[in-house]
């Protein structure tokens, strides 16, 4: 079980943003945020790690891997300003889980519908690989999120490092995790406790660009989300 808890999501974001237990990821963070990127130095960079964000009453919760270093590290909001979040909005959007298809700012308008966005390491990571340890000291953070959202039903996980990381969760959270252990697939679904889990391709540029992740896969992802939610809980 977790030995850091919180009383609320504000008080979990809070932390999230003042978090300071992983040195490297801090001083690349920093570093990005002072160089910029072309496109983009007349901004001010976020820089801090990113908290969750969405709906406290949400019955689906979306797990990514970690910000975009000009991306999410930049704007302050997850999978925002981005290509990853550009496909993964307009997902959503077709889906009802998101008012509109676009994220490029935090104060662009977006307001998710029923949904609720984390992800596994909550700093920019060099070459978007944070390190096994760099996880678990994020992990009490999902564990926490998971504790607080109450309406969670189902949970999408984007990408094997989403997945495993919700799996440590459900185990830090004192949920047996079956055996054999359940595998990472697209569009594989489990069932844990009261929670759907549903795995899925991450959106990123890799994947949607050479077509391990089209549209149409994406969109039966969250169209299974929609059926988990609309199902009665027995």
């Amino acid at each position: 079980m977790s030995k850091e808890q919180f009383n609320s999501l504000t008080q979990v974001n809070a932390a999230i943003v003042t978090c300071e237990k992983c040195p490297r990821l801090r001083l690349y963070c920093a570093a990005v945020a002072q160089e910029k990127r072309r496109a983009f130095r007349e901004e001010t960079y976020w820089g801090k790690p990113l908290p969750g964000f969405g709906n406290a009453a949400a019955q689906v919760l979306i797990v990514g891997l970690a910000p975009a270093a000009h991306g999410g590290n930049r704007t302050g909001r997850m999978f925002t300003g981005d290509r990853s979040g550009d496909f993964l909005y307009a997902a959503l959007h077709r889906a009802g889980f998101a008012n509109q298809p676009i994220a490029t700012a935090r104060d662009d308008g977006l307001q998710l519908i029923d949904a609720y966005i984390t992800a596994a390491g909550r700093c920019a990571p060099p070459d978007n690989k944070p390190t096994p340890e760099e996880l678990n000291n994020c992990r009490v953070y999902l564990i926490e999120e998971l504790r607080l959202l109450h309406n969670v039903r189902v949970i999408v996980a984007l990408g094997k490092i989403a997945f495993d990381n919700v799996l440590a969760a459900f185990a830090g959270r004192g949920l047996v995790i079956p055996k054999p252990r359940p595998a990472f697939g697209h569009d594989a679904v489990y069932q844990f406790d009261h929670y759907t889990l549903i795995a899925s391709y991450h959106p990123s540029q890799r994947n949607t660009q050479t077509g391990l992740l089209t549209p149409p896969m994406f969109d039966r992802v969250f169209a299974r989300a929609r059926q988990a939610i609309t199902q009665p809980q027995t």
